[in-house]
């Protein structure tokens, strides 16, 4: 079965419109893993406005008590820029996988992924860095088949596929067509011996079309699903996501 891990950006987000510890993130993190879901994703900006450095310490702690509670293996991605910054906190929490995202200065989400012909040598150090610390490494990808050639020549060990236009030909009646790219990109990917992710937009109901690509082994979920939980619970939300994985 594909993976889910759970993005909880959108709960740290409702909090600091407020301040204070309402809703409390780790009370919620503890809904999604009883839930059943995988892992637990988040992506801690510089500016602090949903995941705050705390937080990234503070969800390390609670996930490494609550497996071995639990017995569990509930894997911790965090996902951010590849500057000295986001490298401090990985080396911080050494996570199960770091997520490599190119992020523009203003931008609401992510809205692209790495163009490795030109971003590969300037991350290739990094990733050296985070290897050597024990943690698996992820690139955030658009389709291109060569992205997959240098992911592999730079030593990943993963890639992360943006699925945003997935998602919007899919609401236009058009996913089964934008799905072939995807499955050429993560055939090409599998090929090489790089493990499979995707995120950004997926919901349950083009899970039913994306949940087929070749060699896929974890989704990353928020903003859809949180909208889910809004009216449906978290727990039904979590488990409808699930069942949509199945």
């Amino acid at each position: 079965m594909v993976s889910l891990s759970v993005n909880v950006n959108k709960i740290a987000t409702l909090r600091n419109s407020r301040g204070g510890d309402i809703p409390n993130l780790l009370a919620y993190t503890k809904v999604i893993m009883d839930s059943g879901a995988h892992g637990i994703t988040v992506h801690p900006r510089s500016d602090e406005r949903h995941i705050t450095r705390k937080d990234t310490k503070d969800l390390k702690k609670y996930i490494v008590e609550y497996n071995k509670e639990f017995k569990k293996n509930i894997e911790y991605n965090i996902e951010g820029s590849p500057d000295e910054r986001f490298l401090d906190i990985i080396l911080e929490n050494k996570p199960e996988q770091a997520t490599l995202v190119p992020v523009k200065p203003g931008e609401v989400t992510s809205d692209h992924g790495f163009d490795l012909k030109k971003d590969g040598e300037k991350l290739y150090p990094m990733i050296q860095k985070i290897k050597s610390a024990g943690v698996r490494i992820s690139l955030f990808l658009e389709t291109s088949l060569d992205n997959m050639d240098y992911a592999k020549q730079i030593e990943a060990d993963r890639i992360e596929l943006y699925t945003g236009p997935f998602a919007e030909a899919f609401e236009a009646g058009k996913g089964v067509e934008s799905f072939l790219a995807y499955e050429k990109a993560a055939l090409a990917a599998t090929k090489l011996g790089l493990g499979v992710n995707a995120g950004h937009d997926l919901d349950e109901k083009n899970l039913s079309v994306f949940k087929k690509l070749s060699g896929l082994r974890e989704v990353s979920i928020g903003h859809r699903l949180m909208s889910f939980a809004l009216l449906h619970g978290m727990e039904n939300a979590v488990k409808t996501y699930l069942k949509a994985l199945s």
